[in-house]
């Protein structure tokens, strides 16, 4: 595994860890189709929550939530629709959230959810 794969499984690992201790079920880890992926998807209640993970080491490039541009968030409902619809789930609401994913040189993370990114 490459650096930036294991920064990003790293990443991703934090915030479902980060929403499991909220009550949270994960769906969907890593959830592709032809036009992407999902990194997590996650329901409590009637509530689906597709969340874009955006794992950072360093603040070179900003943080995470700064990279969820329009273009993918448009990807991402479009995502979202074709998972809903292929699982046959029907929620009563869905949220699309980003975290924000720091990994510190000493191994550990800070994770910063976004509720209701778009």
């Amino acid at each position: 595994m490459d650096e930036r794969t294991r920064v990003g499984v790293s990443g991703e690992r934090a915030a479902e860890t980060f929403y499991v201790a909220r009550g949270y079920r994960v769906i969907a880890r890593n959830w592709r189709c032809r036009i992407g992926e999902l990194d997590l998807v996650l329901s409590r209640g009637q509530l689906v929550v597709v969340c874009e993970v955006k794992t950072r080491t360093r603040s070179r490039y900003g943080g995470g939530f700064e990279a969820v541009d329009v273009r993918k968030r448009h990807k991402l409902r479009a995502l979202a629709e074709i998972f809903l619809l292929q699982h046959r789930t029907f929620p009563a609401a869905v949220r699309f959230d980003v975290a924000s994913v720091w990994l510190k040189p000493d191994g550990s993370s800070a994770v910063e959810i976004f509720e209701d990114a778009f």
